[in-house]
């Protein structure tokens, strides 16, 4: 992958990142969850074959439309559960920043220790760790809890694709993402359905 295109992906991705967190239409929030997965599959097509390498797309596509038809199937947004960190746009842009920043000096490092990643995917993996781990400190809600699980798995996806490229594993990687998909969607529409029994 050369140099360009690889910061054009790792900025790419932050910028999803940021947008997934602070965006408040849930219809926003499945498109950055799908282009977040196209970013994260040409982060992975230099470890893996191709072939390998569509799993991680097709799979990502499958949980973002489970969980967009799911929040679809709901007449109205479902609250928060209790009080959380300030919500503003504002400091959720600038935790971020942190989270980019720790990133920055982080993912050298491991680009040197494990010489296998590439400094693109470490960056690339390392946000997508740490914005999936911010979104889940940051809300409370099933969907954006789901949202959060899904970035946090993608981000280790590319790191662990660096390492490893067993089919196997992919596959359980996909099941993986599929099961947090499924179990989303039973978390959203399920009081629902349990109400109206």
């Amino acid at each position: 992958m050369s140099g360009l295109f690889g910061i054009l992906l790792v900025l790419l991705i932050a910028a999803t990142s940021i947008a997934i967190l602070v965006s408040r239409d849930w219809r926003w929030l499945i498109a950055g969850l799908g282009l977040q997965y196209l970013w994260a599959f040409l982060l992975i097509i230099p470890a893996w074959p191709l072939e390998l390498a569509a799993v991680k797309i097709v799979t990502g596509w499958m949980a973002a439309s489970i969980l967009g038809l799911s929040r679809l199937s709901l007449a109205v947004e479902q609250p928060e559960m209790g009080p959380r960190l300030p919500t503003s746009a504002a400091f959720q842009t600038l935790a971020a920043g942190l989270v980019i920043l720790v990133v920055m000096g982080s993912a050298p490092r491991l680009a040197d220790w494990a010489t296998a990643i590439s400094l693109n995917q470490a960056w690339g993996g390392l946000i997508l760790i740490g914005m999936g781990m911010l979104q889940l400190g940051l809300r409370a809600s099933p969907f954006r809890t789901m949202l959060g699980l899904l970035t946090l798995f993608s981000g280790f996806e590319i790191l662990y694709a660096a390492v490893e490229a067993s089919t196997l594993v992919a596959g359980l990687l996909a099941l993986l993402n599929l099961g947090i998909a499924l179990v989303g969607s039973y978390l959203l529409i399920g009081p629902g359905i349990e109400a109206r029994e």
